[in-house]
């Protein structure tokens, strides 16, 4: 398949597959002899798993570690639950520090609704 081909099928931009070939997502396409890249059919579903990774938390780095350890075949639940552990405690650290600023932000529109807005004046949002 053309990287057209791919994007399309893939549902992402043609810029997308080429940044996912140089990150290591994709593995580097055959070239043909007028230098179109060449990829195989299952391009499109690596593409689709790395984005799903994402989608659930993983980072760039993450996916291709983990898409990787799924190509040498031996990976399983029991091997690779770690990695979304690692993805859910991530999450709830992110959870918890935006559930403090909210409070902090509840906080200064109770103040500001009270007359006594952090917003302005002397007193900042210390």
């Amino acid at each position: 398949m053309k990287i057209g081909e791919v994007a399309r099928t893939a549902g992402v931009s043609v810029d997308t597959v080429r940044f996912y070939e140089r990150r290591g997502v994709l593995p580097a396409a055959d070239r043909r002899p007028s230098g179109y890249r060449e990829f195989p059919a299952s391009a499109a579903d690596r593409i689709r798993s790395a984005k799903a990774l994402q989608d659930l938390g993983f980072t760039l780095d993450e996916v291709v570690d983990a898409l990787r350890a799924h190509d040498t075949g031996d990976a399983t639940c029991e091997t690779e639950r770690w990695r979304l552990e690692a993805v859910v405690a991530r999450l709830d650290e992110r959870i918890a520090r935006l559930q403090r600023v909210r409070r902090t932000a509840a906080d200064c529109l109770a103040d500001c609704r009270a007359g006594c807005c952090r917003l302005v004046g002397d007193s900042g949002l210390a």
